[in-house]
């Protein structure tokens, strides 16, 4: 993948930002800070930011400042400190026009067995990261990514991001990784793992002080990769704030991970 560094240094890769672009200054700030950290650890670094959520749990939740604007910042993020972006699809018509910005398309778990979006996204001949559904099981991920080979793509990526476990909350089934990993190189999202959807409230809860504990057991497991959603302020994020990180816990938590991760190629 083009600007993707530290490739030859055997970790782990991340995918690493805040949940949505709310704006230029705070997507740059979250940037430059993790990239200072993935460069002095040598972890391979995509930076991610949905420039649009239209997953809401209410009609008034924060949906993004504007698509093109969005997308420009992303690109500026790439361009400002040469590293390659992944944003997040939800219609036929945003594979193209996202496709201009960014590297790496994400379809959403909740639509990861939309055929017509997920063959848009692998037409654009870009990296696919296909979101495992959080009703499906990790063998059903093989016909998704079968989808994007058969578009004429082989550049899949599946994302575990956890399982409804009940009604308000998720778990994940680390036995699903190996499995995974048979079909495509697989990332483990650790934040939205630690979701509790389904608030009385309309507003997603979360699990935080998890994060390291599900990050772990997901490097020990031989992740190919990870998803952290971060924030300088989570209490004030305008999306998913209840299970970010936060940006100044970052550091210490991939310092640990790199550090399992060489303990586990040891052995």
């Amino acid at each position: 993948m083009p600007k993707l560094k530290h490739t030859e240094s055997d970790n782990f890769f991340l995918l690493c930002g805040p949940c949505a672009i709310e704006g230029e200054d705070m997507a740059l700030r979250i940037a430059e800070k993790v990239i200072s950290i993935t460069d002095k650890l040598e972890i391979p670094y995509v930076f991610k930011g949905s420039f649009k959520k239209a997953n809401r749990s209410r009609i008034d939740s924060f949906t993004g400042i504007g698509n093109e604007k969005a997308l420009k910042i992303l690109r500026k993020v790439s361009e400002t400190f040469d590293v390659p972006t992944v944003t997040d699809i939800h219609e036929v018509s945003d594979a193209a026009m996202a496709a201009e910005y960014v590297d790496v398309l994400q379809i959403p778990a909740f639509l990861v067995r939309q055929t017509d979006l997920v063959v848009a996204a692998a037409k654009t001949d870009k990296v696919v990261n296909l979101k495992k559904g959080q009703f499906m099981s990790p063998e059903a991920m093989k016909h998704a990514v079968q989808k994007v080979k058969d578009a004429g793509n082989d550049k899949a990526w599946i994302t575990d991001r956890g399982t409804m476990f009940g009604y308000q909350d998720m778990i994940v089934d680390f036995r699903g990784i190996p499995t995974m990993r048979q079909y495509a190189p697989t990332v483990l999202d650790v934040t939205h793992s630690l979701q509790q959807p389904n608030q009385s409230i309309g507003v997603t809860g979360g699990r935080p002080d998890m994060i390291e504990t599900i990050a772990r057991a997901g490097v020990v497991n031989n992740v190919d990769g990870l998803f952290i959603e971060t924030h300088f302020d989570p209490a004030n994020a305008k999306s998913d704030g209840a299970n970010m990180l936060h940006l100044d816990n970052l550091e210490g938590l991939l310092s640990n991970l790199v550090a399992i991760r060489k303990t586990i190629k040891s052995l």
